[in-house]
């Protein structure tokens, strides 16, 4: 199942991140090898879909993270807007 958040912080020096989820619940860590583009350093408030994964200690972590481009509805305004 696929989960959606945003992100909450990012430390690219260490390669570990936080991101909260839009539904409510506790806040996942994650690390820059969950991430599907590597290259490009989360940045706080940015939305990205998730999958969690429960480890062994009991904790949740967010793992497999894709960034989300714009929400549906806000592309439908903005192209109605556009159009007068």
């Amino acid at each position: 199942m696929t989960y959606y958040g945003k992100i909450k912080n990012y430390d690219s020096s260490s390669g570990k991140g936080r991101i909260t989820p839009e539904n409510g619940g506790d806040v996942l860590a994650f690390r820059k090898s969950d991430l599907a583009d590597e290259a490009h350093a989360p940045e706080q408030g940015e939305r990205y879909g998730y999958k969690v994964k429960d480890a062994d200690n009991g904790k949740r972590y967010a793992i497999h993270l894709h960034q989300q481009g714009e929400q549906p509805n806000a592309a439908k305004e903005q192209a109605q807007a556009q159009q007068g």
